[in-house]
């Protein structure tokens, strides 16, 4: 009879816990808890990406992470998900030459972000929303959501390209400055960092490098090549970061987290991607199957 009614209180005591709020951050869960955070969300995990590299001289290394990792556990505290660690396994070549990059080879960050999409599959998401802080992913994020379509698998992925709030940033500037070369560790970024971690902030460097665009190769016209950013801004440091402050970066935040929540939502409740690349599975394996013309 004892033993009944210890192993009672025990499931009575994991069923408190699991009706409790639920951290939003992987991490954080505990085993028991992991199941019905896979559920609470609808099956829906976000991987907040960025680098280690140079922004400024004011800001740290991990910049890009720290934005993306705050705006995605902000927004899945409004519309629950579960939050990725710190992901920094992305392309950053073009800063290999400032002290703390990291850059990794393009085999491994590929091989690394389609096994974490494979491992997080595994534990039980269907959908998986990339979000990026660093600019440099743009062209390899591109490639790789494409390249999804290269073999059958059991989850989509989303890739969120946040956009800013016009009137948003306008409010943000009234509280910072308008930084009009804003590209790389400027007003807005240092602001957004100023209201994360504002101990890792010094704006008082903000001007001890030049920001401005070297135009190295302005003999060049339609032409891209890997070393443009090298050659506009060797300095790893695009815009103007020194009257940044905390509360323009709360509004930012603020802001953007709300308008990701939403995506969150919508993502949940899509079913035309997980329908159509099925579909698409089905229909690549045997092309000359393939109405013609589709309708």
């Amino acid at each position: 009879m004892k033993r009944i009614i210890t192993l009672t209180v025990a499931i009575l005591s994991a069923v408190s816990l699991l009706a409790q709020k639920l951290p939003v951050k992987w991490e954080e869960l505990s085993a028991v808890e992991f199941s019905e955070a896979v559920n609470q969300s609808s099956k829906v995990a976000i991987i907040p990406m960025g680098v280690l590299e140079k922004h400024g001289p004011q800001l740290p290394l991990g910049t890009d992470v720290y934005t993306a990792r705050e705006l995605s556990i902000r927004a899945a505290e409004i519309e629950y998900a579960v939050v990725f660690p710190w992901y920094y396994f992305g392309q950053i070549n073009e800063a290999k030459h400032q002290p703390g990059t990291l850059s990794y080879s393009p085999e491994l960050i590929w091989k690394m972000l389609q096994e974490t999409l494979d491992e997080i599959h595994r534990n039980g998401f269907d959908k998986i929303i990339l979000i990026s802080g660093h600019g440099g992913n743009k062209a390899f994020l591109e490639y790789f959501c494409q390249c999804q379509l290269a073999e059958t698998r059991g989850y989509s992925v989303y890739w969120y390209q946040q956009k800013y709030n016009p009137e948003m940033l306008k409010k943000a500037e009234a509280l910072s400055m308008h930084d009009p070369n804003e590209m790389h560790a400027g007003n807005r970024e240092t602001s957004m960092v100023k209201a994360i971690v504002p101990d890792r902030v010094h704006t008082e460097l903000a001007d001890s490098q030049d920001a401005s665009n070297r135009k190295r190769l302005s003999n060049l016209s339609s032409i891209y090549t890997g070393i443009w950013w090298y050659a506009r801004y060797p300095n790893h440091y695009a815009g103007d970061g020194s009257k940044a402050t905390a509360e323009a970066g709360e509004i930012i935040l603020e802001s953007t987290s709300e308008a990701f929540a939403k995506v969150i939502r919508s993502v949940k409740e899509d079913r035309n991607v997980p329908a159509l690349t099925q579909q698409f599975y089905q229909e690549a394996a045997n092309p000359l199957a393939t109405p013609q013309p589709y309708e």
